[in-house]
């Protein structure tokens, strides 16, 4: 069973899809660090660092499931031949994760895509035929990261987007939305210009599923620090900050690249 947080009448699922290094090093991707903060993120997160020093990274989505629906947040890496081949170590297996958790893709009615790059939409539409995986669902992406996909990701626009709208599954949010299931979609803007995180609260427990507002634990001991692969450095580190000081007693972080699934702050 893949590991789960109960937040009142909420599980939040990690579904893993992958493991595997980083493009480049982890010293270009943050290069304002310094040694002192690299200590302490590899004390935080020493499953980050593999044997020859490099940046080793999880790929997962989560799953949200309370009385009203189940939410998925992102997509994965995707099978083999998906659009994130070309640097992450496809074939994903956000399937068996997801059947070990026993859901099905057709028991997801909310699909909430964080931002349009490869490894968090590589599940959403698969096939020859183009078809969406969760067939039931609504695909959630914000009308500004879709207006800067040419920026972002164009050839996402015909193996995504467009399946997506063909089939009439995709909805455009602006800005902070409600969720059917109870859940929340959340502007977290940066890293992508339609950047969006999912809050999942009950009582003074709140969990956030971040996306890329967090990809390495040096971000959340240091979330100042630029990330090199962020399209706008300084609304990235507004959004992170936003998020790390939300008011709750306890404070989930559910992270897709992480060691750690679940972090309590």
């Amino acid at each position: 069973m893949p590991p789960s947080l109960q937040v009142g009448p909420y599980t939040v699922t990690a579904l893993a899809d992958g493991v595997g290094p980083f493009f480049s090093p982890r010293t270009q991707a943050f290069p304002g660090a310094t040694d002192e903060q690299w200590a302490a993120a590899d004390q935080f997160d020493p499953g980050a660092l593999d044997a020859e020093g490099g940046w080793r990274l999880q790929f997962r989505a989560y799953a949200i499931r309370g009385d009203r629906g189940v939410t998925v947040v992102d997509a994965g890496i995707g099978p083999a031949g998906s659009p994130a081949a070309s640097w992450a170590p496809v074939p994903g297996v956000l399937p068996a994760s997801m059947s070990a958790a026993g859901i099905k893709p057709s028991d997801v009615d909310t699909v909430v895509l964080t931002h349009l790059h490869t490894d968090h939409v590589g599940w959403a539409v698969v096939g020859e035929q183009a078809r969406p995986f969760f067939p039931n669902a609504e695909y959630l992406v914000q009308r500004a990261e879709l207006d800067a996909i040419e920026e972002i990701n164009p050839q996402l626009r015909s193996s995504v987007i467009d399946p997506l709208r063909a089939s009439g599954q995709l909805r455009l949010l602006d800005g902070d939305t409600p969720l059917r299931g109870g859940e929340r979609a959340v502007a977290t803007p940066g890293h992508t210009p339609g950047h969006q995180s999912v809050l999942v609260a009950s009582g003074r427990e709140l969990v956030a599923v971040t996306g890329d507002l967090l990809v390495h634990a040096i971000q959340v001991l240091y979330p100042e620090l630029a990330y090199a692969h962020e399209m706008d450095a300084v609304r990235a580190c507004a959004s992170r900050e936003q998020v790390l000081r939300m008011g709750a007693d306890t404070l989930y972080l559910a992270t897709p690249h992480l060691t750690e699934p679940f972090i309590a702050r």
